[in-house]
Parts: C-alpha cells; structure tokens; sequence
C-alpha cells in the first residue's frame, strides 16, 4: 500500500472545505435569499435554479475537455486551484447582493451571477475529484483521502451551518439584505486561502503516458464504462435528494415547527456523518464497496422516514432531530463512495478502451451531478411550495405545510430508493478491480 503524507492528507482535506465555505452557503440558504431576503417567488427561484442546471448540462463536458488538455508545470488538475479561487469567490459573493433594480432585471441578475458562480464552481471543484487518482496509485488509499476529503468537507458545511445565520444578523443587525453582503466576503475569503493551500502543497506523482486525444476521442472513454454510469445515475439521484432535504430546512422548522432556532442546529448536524465516513476504509475491509454504498443509502431513507413519523406524531421535535440525525449519519457513507469509486471508474475506462480521461470522467461524474442535483433539489421543492400556496414571511395555509413536507420528506425519499438501484449492480465491477490494475501496471511498464 502507498500510504501518503500527513501534508497531502490535510491539504486535500483543505481544498473541499474551500469549496463548501461558498458552495455549501449557496446550496442550503440560496432558495431561503431569493424568497424571504430578495423578494422573488418560490416558483421563480426554482426556475433560476432549473436553468443553472441546463447550463451545468453544457459546461461540465466543456471543463472536462479542457481538463484533459491542460498541461502545465504543475499538472493537469492542481494549477486550477491557483487560476479559479478568485474568480469563484468573487461571484459568490456577488450572488448574495441585492441591487435595487425592477423586477425582470432583479431577475437576471439573479440568474446571471448564479449561473456564472455555477460553472466557476465546476472547474475548481472537479480537479479536486480527477487529482485523486494523480495522488497516488493505491485504490484502498484513495479510499482514505476520500474520507479525509470528507472531513474536510463535513467541516466546510459544519462552520457554514453553525455560523451564517448567526453572522448574517450580527452583520445586518436586522437588515438580512445587508447580513448576506457583509458575511459572504468572510467566507470566500476564507476560500481563497484554502485553495492556495491546496495548490501549495498537493502533488500529482501518479504520471501517465497517454496519447493526445481529440475532443471526442476523450468521450470514448465513456462508452461501455458501466461502473462510471452507475456512479453518474445514482449520484444524481442521490445530490437532488440530499439538496432537496437541506435546502427546505429554513422553511420546515420555521413554519412547520415553530422552530427557527433550530435551523443553525439542524444543518450543523451535517457533521455527525464522519462518524460513518471515520470507519469507511474499515467497512470496504469488512464488505464489498457496494454493500456498503447501498446501506447508507438505505440508512438515508429510515431517516427520512424517521422524520415523517415525528410530523404524524404531533409535529415532535425530538422524532423529527433523530431521524434526521440518523439521516446525517448515513449520508456520510453514501456521500463519500461515489469520490472514491470514480477514481476505479477512470482505470476501467483507461483499461477497457485505452483512453484515460480523468477530467472529463469527473467532470461530469461529479461536478456535474452535485451541480445538477443542487439545482433541482432547490427547484423541486420550491416548485411544489409555489404550487402549494407558499408566501414568505407570513402563516402559512395547511396546504402550504402540506408542500413543505412534501419537499423536505417525500421528495428525498423517492430520489434516494432510485439511487440505491444502480448501485446493485455495481459489485460486478468492483470484483475486477485488481485484475485492471494489474494489467495497467503491466501496460505502463511496456510504455
């Protein structure tokens, strides 16, 4: 086994909780700002979000392509932690200003700085996925950079959670419009710092001798590649789910609970799911990768299930904090397999066709999915609350309760049983693992 440094360790962890300090910001409270801070519909923040994604289906092939073109003296993913931090910080804090303008221009600004800090997101966030298989060469120690990367971005999402809110009314001392202003720029500061940490101290030591490929010579790369179509299905499912689930957190115990005070304490949850990430290279020990892959699918659906009987019983708080504590903690597991299969999926993409393409196949792998699934687990449940009756800042009608429910319980719910089905039939391809790698070995000791 080719274990890594303490240093490499740390800075992977870094480089995901850089990209949560904005991104984790914008997927749980970005649908809660355009509706309850900047005045938009619930129906026109889910379309925002919906044509993000449309975009995403663009620019997360186009950023894989030019991934795989790169080449640098630094490497092929590392050098766009340098190149994109600015930039992404920059429209992150844009996206939470609120311009005085009409309401069409309100609109597209909206959409526009959105969208933008949208694609920006995709290329800094996917050379954190296709540097991995550049770290090292060893499947069972990309399963431990994973779970580090996992604390990283357990962390990210932990300092967002039990902060923002907190900080937004400090900052705005009752003002949220100017809270969101003050307090984004902390944070993207903060995630400027952490990528350069990245791009110091990662090194891509794994060197591969691969012929240039055309653009869509690189596409070949995912045909007949079904553990990468198994990963790709059910992390879309699995993203639309969990975004759907978090980003509805603001309006459920606010208005179905009575609970605005627990929202900081809900999300901040979150964290409890390294207690499963801790243990994952110990579980893909004790069982196959796909065993434990669907489990933690399977432990998110009792959870939401968990908090369905909390809302029949009363609307008990405590029911409701434990099945959505036991949510967290499963979300761990089924959060981090994906990162550290995809990797396997880019050997048996180089293995079965010739062509290594491990931009492209991360690219739209996982940036694309988590893109994807962000928007339409905001856009899902802020459809149904629009359809629902939903007016911010006022009591709601029982049958907008109804739609909140809907998109906080009903909507993870059938996303996370149809990611558990690909996930079936992934142990096929697990079982060849070291047959690929051995026969990789063997080609590139002929090269």
């Amino acid at each position: 086994m080719s274990r890594t440094s303490y240093t490499t360790r740390f800075s992977y962890a870094a480089s995901d909780v850089a990209g949560q300090l904005v991104f984790c910001f914008i997927s749980f409270y970005l649908l809660y700002f355009y509706t309850d801070v900047y005045g938009l519909s619930a129906g026109t923040a889910g379309t925002i979000l919906l044509v993000a994604r449309l975009v995403d289906a663009v620019d997360a092939p186009v950023w894989g392509v030019i991934f795989e073109k790169t080449n640098s003296r630094w490497g092929k993913s590392r050098p766009w932690f340098l190149w994109l931090c600015v930039p992404f910080a920059l429209f992150g804090v844009l996206t939470f200003l609120t311009p005085d303008l009409g309401h069409s221009a309100k609109i597209a600004y909206a959409a526009g700085t959105y969208i933008i800090c949208s694609i920006l997101y995709t290329g800094i966030n996917t050379p954190v996925t296709s540097i991995l298989s550049a770290l090292t060469p060893d499947p069972h120690e990309r399963v431990t950079l994973t779970c580090w990367r996992m604390y990283g971005s357990k962390l990210g999402v932990l300092i967002v959670n039990l902060t923002a809110f907190k900080m937004v009314a400090w900052l705005g001392d009752g003002d949220d419009r100017r809270g969101f202003m003050l307090a984004m720029p902390i944070y993207a500061t903060g995630t400027i710092l952490l990528f350069l940490l990245a791009f110091r101290n990662l090194r891509e030591v794994v060197k591969v001798d691969s012929k240039p490929q055309s653009v869509l010579g690189s596409f070949g790369a995912i045909k007949g590649n079904w553990p990468w179509i198994i990963i790709f299905t059910s992390s879309l499912c699995f993203w639309i789910a969990f975004i759907a689930r978090v980003s509805t957190v603001p309006y459920f115990f606010e208005y179905t609970l009575h609970r605005k005070d627990l929202i900081p304490v809900a999300n901040s949850l979150d964290f409890i799911s390294l207690g499963t990430v801790f243990f994952l290279p110990w579980f893909c020990r004790w069982t196959s990768k796909r065993n434990v892959w669907a489990l933690g699918l399977l432990g998110l659906v009792v959870g939401q299930l968990i908090v369905w009987l909390g809302v029949t019983q009363g609307h008990s708080v405590a029911i409701v904090m434990a099945g959505w504590t036991v949510g967290f903690l499963a979300s761990g597991v089924a959060m981090a397999m994906p990162f550290s299969v995809l990797s396997d999926s880019v050997d048996y993409g180089e293995w079965k066709t010739g062509i290594r393409a491990a931009g492209l196949l991360t690219a739209v792998g996982a940036a694309f999915c988590l893109k994807a699934g962000a928007g339409l687990g905001g856009a899902l449940p802020g459809w149904i609350m629009e359809l629902s009756g939903y007016r911010p800042n006022v009591e709601q009608t029982a049958g907008a309760l109804r739609g909140i429910e809907l998109g906080i319980i009903w909507v993870p719910v059938v996303f996370f049983v149809l990611a558990i089905i690909p996930v079936l039939f992934y142990k096929k391809y697990e079982l060849l693992e070291p047959r690929i790698h051995a026969e990789l070995d063997a080609r590139r000791m002929k090269s």
